[in-house]
């Protein structure tokens, strides 16, 4: 079994701490050793997620957000079907944040972001997420350097609002080797269901890898807070990937340890003819 508290000592990352990624981990060998029982244990992960979102749903006054963030090919969208697969579409809704629309161009940078963010008693998943506006507006200098900077605090500021606001937040940074990402890119080319994943232009992102990773670096070592840390989870083996994920998820959601409401009324009393 391994727990909450063994993941968070292998991916945490404390608040104030350097997240020193090179020094990380991408596979994970000590955390579910054994890939029949990984997938057995986010099995039974997802199944529990399901009938505790089902409490949340009913209780209805607090959230769960989950935001995964990730290089193209870490599985942002496998982690989704591998976790929530079990979980109805009522109470859990998934964003993917692609590129800006006009229209949110025409507002700050966290007007989509906060429009997303789940309604009390469900769960919400980030496919990406605010944080491209400090990665990719970074590495691709969308934004004047000095706007970028602000941009850290200000994500602190959001983030601790939604959570004095009744919205648990857990941040999910997909791990993986540069060898692991090549490996992915090119079984998109080579496997003919999987080509029209294939976009050349992660191609040119590959070639900003290093500079990808020292965005990162800054983000996760800034905005890692008591209120919203980042977990840095090895993403080179999917099955193991998920099984952390799950893991976290399953055990937060327990302690969040939603109930459903009372009746306000006497069931007894009650005849249906």
């Amino acid at each position: 079994m391994t727990d909450l508290a063994t993941l968070d000592a292998a991916i945490l990352v404390k608040p104030g701490d350097k997240p020193a990624l090179a020094q990380r981990d991408t596979v994970g060998n000590h955390l579910f050793a054994d890939k029949k029982e990984a997938e057995a244990a986010t099995e039974a992960c997802a199944k529990a997620i399901d009938e505790l979102q089902d409490r949340l749903y009913g209780e209805g006054s607090r959230a769960l957000l989950v935001v995964l963030q990730g290089i193209d090919t870490s599985g942002k969208d496998g982690t989704v079907r591998g976790v929530f697969n079990r979980c109805g579409p009522l109470g859990v809704r998934v964003t993917p944040f692609g590129r800006p629309t006009d229209l949110e161009l025409a507002h700050d940078y966290l007007w989509r972001i906060h429009a997303a963010v789940p309604r009390r008693g469900h769960i919400g998943v980030f496919n990406r997420s605010h944080y491209e506006d400090v990665l990719i507006g970074r590495v691709r200098n969308l934004a004047p350097a000095a706007d970028i900077e602000r941009r850290y605090e200000q994500i602190n500021a959001f983030e601790k609002h939604l959570t004095e606001n009744g919205t648990t937040i857990l941040k999910f940074m997909l791990h993986i080797s540069k060898e692991e990402q090549r490996e992915r890119l090119q079984a998109r080319l080579d496997e003919a269901d999987k080509q029209w994943k294939f976009n050349p232009g992660d191609l040119e992102d590959r070639k900003l890898w290093d500079e990808y990773q020292q965005a990162y670096e800054i983000a996760l070592e800034r905005c890692s807070t008591s209120h919203a840390p980042w977990r840095v989870t090895p993403a080179d083996k999917k099955w193991r990937r998920n099984a952390i994920i799950a893991r976290v998820v399953h055990e937060t959601l327990a302690q969040m340890d939603p109930r459903y409401p009372k009746a306000d009324f006497d069931p007894k009393t009650i005849k249906i003819e």
